[in-house]
């Protein structure tokens, strides 16, 4: 579908700046929270960052780095970013009687200010969207993604995701039981028997294209599916994996989204069972927390993976790690309802 040539991440973990990528060691939360890390935003003027919303800082300190390059589209996925603006403005209407308004809320109250932003102050002048699909936003931007790459191989694109733990969001999730009611670590988020996850927040930037000289990895499929039955959910990920892999190929690692929500534990078991005992099975929320697009940090953590040929131990669930990584399948659940595969591999 396409190639991955640089990436970049910011997460609760220490993922950013590039040079300081360090996965062995584990911060932990606070709060059932999993809050990332803010870097400095030397690239950013602090009159324009002060104004900026969460969501708006970590998609444009993730995405500045890469901006230099000059894509010819920006393409973000998120579900919620803005949604705190949005509620926040609609709240000075009321306190206000429609009177003296705040502007700011008013600029960031819309999901798309994140790529906005980063094309104002980049100067991009490219096709320019959001996806805006709840627990499917970023792999919609994939799929956008990849089909303007099918119609011009050539052209690099920056694709990314984005979410925020918002305050009304993290309210309304908690009071329909997605996060867990009882303290625990995410240190032992897989040892907690009970329903929820911990919440997350993040951002993920790629660039693509077409061309694979001198790319990090290489996307090669993706399909999604909205379903409750987890028979259903592992027919899909066999169906993909025959589609998808040559004769003598297999899996080197499954990258789940296992997230300690004892309610969703059925959907792994039946994809893991699918697999055979070759394959490396390894968790990654326990690093970002559970959000909408976490998603793009698997993406992020397989093509660190690809590139480096190296795992932390704290990720594996079963297997060993292993001495070369070839293919990388992530499988993510959103609420139990919504599930994404990607393919991934390295360049050979």
């Amino acid at each position: 579908m396409l190639f991955i040539h640089q990436t970049t991440c910011i997460s609760p973990q220490q993922t950013f700046p590039e040079k300081d990528i360090n996965l062995e060691y584990l911060y932990e939360s606070s709060d059932n929270k999993l809050k990332a890390r803010d870097p400095g935003y030397e690239n950013i003027p602090a009159n324009q960052l002060r104004k900026m919303g969460k969501s708006v800082r970590l998609g444009m300190g993730a995405a500045l780095p890469l901006i230099p390059k000059d894509p010819k589209g920006i393409i973000i996925g998120t579900a919620n970013a803005g949604m705190e603006e949005s509620i926040e403005f609609m709240k000075q209407i009321i306190d206000h009687n429609e009177g003296i308004l705040s502007p700011g809320t008013f600029v960031q109250s819309t999901p798309n200010t994140i790529a906005s932003q980063i094309s104002l102050y980049s100067g991009n002048k490219g096709y320019n969207i959001t996806h805006v699909h709840a627990g499917m936003a970023f792999e919609n931007a994939l799929l956008d993604t990849a089909m303007l790459i099918k119609e011009n191989p050539l052209n690099t694109y920056l694709v990314g995701g984005v979410d925020e733990i918002g305050t009304k969001n993290h309210n309304i999730d908690r009071l329909q039981s997605w996060y867990k009611k009882e303290l625990v670590s995410n240190i032992h988020l897989y040892e907690a028997d009970s329903p929820g996850s911990i919440a997350g927040e993040g951002a993920a930037m790629f660039l693509v294209n077409g061309n694979k000289t001198n790319a990090m990895a290489r996307f090669k499929a993706l399909t999604t599916l909205y379903s409750e039955d987890e028979d259903i959910v592992a027919g899909r990920m066999q169906w993909f994996l025959d589609d998808q892999l040559r004769t003598g190929e297999n899996i080197d690692l499954l990258l789940t989204g296992e997230n300690g929500d004892d309610r969703l534990l059925k959907f792994f078991s039946a994809c893991e069972s699918i697999m055979d005992n070759e394959t490396t099975v390894a968790r990654f929320k326990h690093m970002c927390g559970e959000y909408p697009t976490a998603s793009s940090f698997a993406l992020w953590i397989a093509c660190q993976v690809l590139t480096n040929q190296a795992l932390p131990q704290h990720m594996i669930k079963k297997g060993s790690i292993k001495k070369e990584y070839k293919n990388l399948l992530i499988y993510n659940n959103y609420k139990g309802m919504q599930h994404s595969f990607m393919l991934v591999s390295k360049i050979s």
